[in-house]
């Protein structure tokens, strides 16, 4: 278990902010966990207050949800939040990955094959965690080299969201090395300056794990799970699903 980060003094409120961000995007704060203001506060040894404003700026993130009355609780994703991310993160990975093919730089490839080297790492020791760190750290480097800002500044808004994402659709992948596996053609279309390549499979690797992670969810929550794509959700959060 990690220990909490020895608070600095330059700003409490971020500080506390990045150490419960790292243990729920880790993992080790599960979805659903309850958190309390005593508890945390008694951990970081900062006050009540501090450890409240932290929350706050987490709740913004999209990773904690206020219960009134009750505390806080870690986000719970459901097969609507999966949905909404994985067809966002197709039309985003996909603009990245042809971007990222037709601007790569030296530099650029150089963090690109360090990424794919740290997933081949992560995949090896079978530790999931740290696959799904790492499998969003390529992911994110694939978003830097498309050397498009407001691409950038977009998928910044998210990515906290993405990496509990990432994570639970890595926990349903066969084997650690299929993860791998996974990634390996479209670092292989953006290195040979494929953009029409790169673009398809980022946007189909999306599509493929993102539903069947929002199958996942719709059976855990008590939902049909039928083996065709799911397109839209209606007001009554039961999607919409549509026969090839």
């Amino acid at each position: 278990m990690e220990p909490f980060l020895q608070i600095e003094k330059r700003s409490l409120e971020v500080q506390a902010a990045e150490v419960i961000r790292r243990r729920i995007v880790s993992g080790e704060l599960r979805p659903g966990e309850r958190l309390t203001e005593i508890r945390l506060s008694g951990e970081l040894e900062l006050s009540r207050g501090t450890v409240r404003s932290a929350l706050l700026r987490l709740v913004t993130e999209g990773l904690i949800e206020q219960v009134p009355y009750s505390g806080w609780n870690v986000v719970r994703l459901t097969a609507r939040d999966a949905w909404e991310l994985y067809t966002l993160r197709s039309s985003m990975e996909s603009l990245a990955a042809r971007l990222a093919a037709a601007n790569l730089t030296g530099v650029g490839e150089k963090q690109l094959g360090e990424a794919f080297e740290a997933l081949a790492k992560a995949c090896a020791e079978g530790d999931l965690a740290l696959v799904a760190h790492a499998d969003f750290g390529l992911h994110k480097k694939i978003i830097e080299a498309a050397g498009h800002v407001r691409l950038g500044q977009q998928y910044l808004a998210i990515e906290n969201q993405v990496q509990m994402y990432i994570a639970s659709s890595d926990a349903l992948v066969v084997s650690r090395e299929a993860v791998l596996e996974q990634h390996r053609p479209l670092l292989a279309a953006i290195l040979s300056r494929d953009v029409d390549a790169a673009a398809d499979i980022a946007r189909d690797h999306n599509l493929i794990e993102g539903q069947t992670l929002v199958r996942h969810f719709l059976q855990a929550e008590g939902h049909f799970d039928e083996k065709t794509p799911i397109l839209s959700f209606g007001t009554d959060r039961v999607p919409s699903l549509s026969v090839n």
